[in-house]
């Protein structure tokens, strides 16, 4: 479907391409596990946005946040089974962007991958000084700008070894986050059901969903806004996806991420935020001034409920970092492939490991800590609000992209569709039109800066798409489209 080359399994026999003497271009290593592929997915759908930023959510929407997750976590599970459609019948590094390219066009896979990669190298920075803020809070003789720095160049480091080292700082970083949810919705519903002793029963109980103002405390608009603040700790779900490019059976492991999506939104999100609000009051002053989470640990009598808090959140954060300067390379690899960016970041080293698009990202990404502690109100602030609505373009071309590809699927290859969107087309346009309605709210949205986020994130996609109108008109899709043509998997048309 993509100029991906073929994936070397990691230890091949001597004299083939995944051999240590092999040449530095031999192409990406199936070194990533089964585990490995289990906990990206699993891990994928806990950002550390779930943790600090549920607060304002609960203090906008009250219990009516509920809904606003369950509607986010719907889009999600639809778009995510568009993706695995897709990615099933074709697993490849490049993900939504090669699949673009192919069903809509190459500035559709030149776009959507170029601002995915601007999205993750300014989530880098993001998280390398939320990481650095809690590291100096513990071991305060080392600068904030100095913790970033040590962040970044570890993870770059476990990123250059190799894509299974990469799988192993994941197992464990995501596996520290399931656990510590588990255990909070165990612990928390034992208390919320009065079985935990020790707990102000006049405080927990499921009456906290309907007093204190209702369900819905500020009307049901609320819902809407609460929608704007949630919709973005959303995105990860589609590093699966990208991840399964380089596993020993793609096709399965894609399989298993899209299937599973549905109890893992419903389990981490819904089943989390469901025990927050009913341990404590919506309108708990808590809430706000000492985070969701940690206010309902404090109100369970836990210990060190803050410093519990900030490791996990921590391990959420580092997740994060690990995971954008993975996806962040493996889409400028795919790129390079494509031939949408230079060529040497479509190299890899004898392990298969794309040394000059992470290297590229993570440049990218330390310009940009650089930005947020030197410009933090003027560059910083306009890098994040103009990558702000990217998950937003991201899943409205997932939505494009598969309305086109199940056609071409069906044409080529139909016994692929191992994994099917449901009621096709119609979920799939009312999945595109549930997108564009809250990109079109979201311009009504002063109070959260949704409106400025959304026109810089316009303006940034405009100004790539222009470059991609640029290339492929500079290309003349003559001799170099042909060529660009023989190099993907040739289809028919419709």
């Amino acid at each position: 479907m993509t100029s991906q080359p073929p994936l070397i399994k990691a230890g091949s026999g001597p004299g083939e391409p995944g051999d240590p003497g092999a040449p530095a271009s031999s192409g990406l290593q199936a070194g990533l596990k089964n585990r490995h592929l289990s906990m990206i997915a699993i891990g994928g759908v806990i950002g550390a946005g779930l943790f600090v930023g549920s607060s304002s959510g609960i203090a906008t929407a009250g219990p009516g946040i509920l809904l606003s997750y369950a509607l986010v976590g719907t889009l999600v599970v639809l778009v995510m089974r568009m993706l695995g459609e897709m990615s099933a019948a074709n697993p490849t590094s490049g993900s939504f962007s090669a699949h673009a390219d192919r069903a809509l066009g190459p500035w559709a896979g030149f776009s959507i991958g170029w601002l995915y990669w601007f999205f993750w190298v300014v989530v880098l920075a993001v998280e390398a000084t939320a990481g650095a803020a809690i590291l100096e809070g513990w071991i305060p003789a080392v600068p904030q700008w100095g913790w970033a720095l040590i962040v970044m160049v570890v993870l770059t480091a476990t990123n250059l070894v190799s894509v299974g080292s990469y799988g192993e700082f994941e197992f464990w970083f995501a596996g520290i986050k399931v656990v510590a949810i588990a255990a909070f919705i165990v612990v928390g519903g034992l208390a919320v059901f009065g079985v935990l002793p020790g707990v102000d029963s006049d405080q927990a109980g499921l009456a906290n969903l309907t007093e204190h103002g209702g369900f819905l405390p500020n009307g049901a608009g609320a819902i809407l806004t609460g929608i704007l603040l949630v919709v973005f700790s959303f995105m990860g779900s589609e590093i699966a996806t990208l991840a399964a490019g380089e596993s020993e059976d793609p096709q399965r492991a894609v399989t298993k991420a899209t299937n599973s999506i549905i109890w893992r939104i419903g389990v981490f999100y819904l089943g989390s935020i469901f025990v927050v609000i009913c341990l404590l009051p919506w309108d708990s002053k808590s809430i706000t001034e000492d985070g969701s989470y940690v206010a309902a640990l404090d109100s369970l009598g836990i210990a060190h409920a803050g410093q519990i808090m900030n490791f996990i959140v921590l391990t959420s954060v580092l997740s994060c970092l690990n995971s954008g300067l993975y996806t962040a390379s493996r889409m400028a690899f795919s790129l390079g492939q494509r031939g949408d960016a230079p060529k040497a970041f479509a190299r890899t080293t004898d392990r298969g490991v794309p040394r000059t698009a992470i290297i590229a990202s993570v440049v990218f990404g330390f310009v940009a800590v650089f930005f947020n502690y030197k410009f933090p109100d003027s560059v910083f602030l306009f890098l994040v609000n103009s990558s702000g609505a990217v998950a937003l373009f991201v899943w409205l071309v997932i939505c494009f992209s598969q309305l086109r590809m199940r056609k071409i699927i069906q044409a080529e290859a139909p016994e692929k569709l191992v994994v099917r969107m449901w009621l096709y087309p119609y979920l799939t346009w009312a999945s595109a039109a549930l997108i564009v309605f809250v990109l079109g709210y979201m311009l009504t949205d002063t109070e959260h800066n949704g409106r400025t986020t959304v026109l810089l994130s316009l303006l940034v996609a405009a100004v790539v798409l222009a470059i991609a109108f640029v290339k492929q008109r500079l290309a003349g899709r003559g001799e170099g489209g042909a060529a660009r043509t023989e190099d993907r998997d040739e289809v028919p048309a419709g």
